[in-house]
């Protein structure tokens, strides 16, 4: 749709019939955001102690009482862990833009995303990223939308599978930064994506694609995903079931037997049972069975980020090699190849259905 045409729908502004001192109302558009986990804004102890003190104070996160909680994150885990997660951070950290790799690739899909919905819609559609954790935080995006003059938004958690600590948590985001708005825009959330034709023809290219260019064919191919607790399993999260489905769709396309892809999980703390198994343990029992050369891919996360990284480039990767293992390949997030993009376009576009 051309600007000329959106002012023919909605008027210049909507001040068609207004008074001649009506303050300036910008012309209705669509929005589009594009929503990520966060990023500190450094790797040092400071930086890093308020972006972990957000994400670890989420009851999406984290849903302890307070009152137990609490006094155990101010007074130990956030007097240490800041140094250990800002050396991970520092390890993996884009030195050249001062930024988390995370930050980096979510404005690079922005971007292209951005680019194609100017193709089809011409200037009616905003689009712009945000941050549940850290900056640019959801609420400054969804605010900055609106003053565009943004009457409807498409708020879209770039979280294949949906989860509580995830899509749930950037969603209630979102919805609190409405309940200050006075005049609230339209919103529709994306919903979990996990088994769209597009998004597993993505996985599938970026998997043959890495095997096309190795000496050893693996043995196995391991799908990483981001654990939780088995805990939300049973009170109803639906996340372990989404990403088994993922991981046999994505087999079932490449064509692969079951013997030849398992499902596992990561980051895992706490003294809870999480779903299983660990990837950290598995890849090593791994290499015991004899499984020298493995692949692994994280089809949880949109983006390559400390997760992925620095803990399956680093530490998953070191326990593989140290239980005898040969050949250890990690086949990178979707990131902002084009047939991700496609992806993540069909899925918009689906929501802009009736706006647009």
């Amino acid at each position: 749709m051309t600007d000329s045409a959106v002012k023919e729908l909605f008027g210049e502004g909507h001040l068609a019939h207004a008074p001649s001192d009506h303050p300036a109302v910008p012309c209705a558009k669509v929005g589009v955001v594009l929503a990520n986990l966060g990023t500190p804004d450094a790797t040092d102890y400071w930086s890093m102690r308020r972006y972990l003190n957000e994400f670890l104070s989420d009851k999406r996160v984290v849903d302890y009482a307070s009152w137990k909680w609490q006094p155990l994150l101010q007074l130990v885990i956030l007097t240490k862990r800041p140094f250990s997660s800002g050396r991970a951070y520092k390890s993996i950290w884009n030195n050249e833009q001062n930024e988390s790799p995370l930050l980096t690739i979510t404005r690079a899909q922005t971007q292209k995303m951005a680019e194609r919905l100017k193709a089809l819609y011409g200037g009616s559609v905003e689009v712009d990223f945000c941050m549940r954790y850290g900056n640019p935080s959801t609420e400054s995006v969804l605010t900055r939308m609106k003053e565009k003059g943004c009457e409807r938004i498409v708020f879209f958690p770039l979280y294949p599978q949906y989860g509580s600590p995830t899509t749930a948590t950037a969603n209630d985001q979102a919805f609190r930064t409405l309940m200050k708005m006075k005049w609230q825009p339209y919103i529709r959330t994306v919903p979990a994506y996990f088994e769209h034709p597009a998004y597993i023809q993505a996985l599938t290219n970026s998997v043959q694609e890495a095997y096309s260019g190795l000496k050893t064919r693996p043995s196995k191919l391991v799908a990483s995903y981001h654990g939780v607790p088995e805990r939300y399993l049973r009170e109803g999260d639906p996340y372990y079931c989404q990403c088994q489905k993922t991981t046999r769709l994505l087999r079932e396309t490449l064509g692969f037997s079951k013997e030849e892809v398992d499902t596992a999980f990561q980051s895992q703390f706490g003294p809870e049972q999480w779903v299983g198994p660990q990837t950290v343990d598995h890849v090593a029992e791994l290499a015991k069975q004899g499984h020298k050369h493995i692949a692994i891919l994280s089809p949880a996360f949109s983006s390559d980020c400390v997760e992925t990284l620095e803990e399956i480039k680093e530490e998953i990767h070191d326990s593989f090699m140290e239980a005898g293992g040969e050949t250890f390949s990690y086949i990178p997030c979707l990131n902002d190849r084009d047939d991700h993009i496609d992806a993540l376009l069909a899925v918009v576009n689906n929501e802009l259905s009736g706006w647009l």
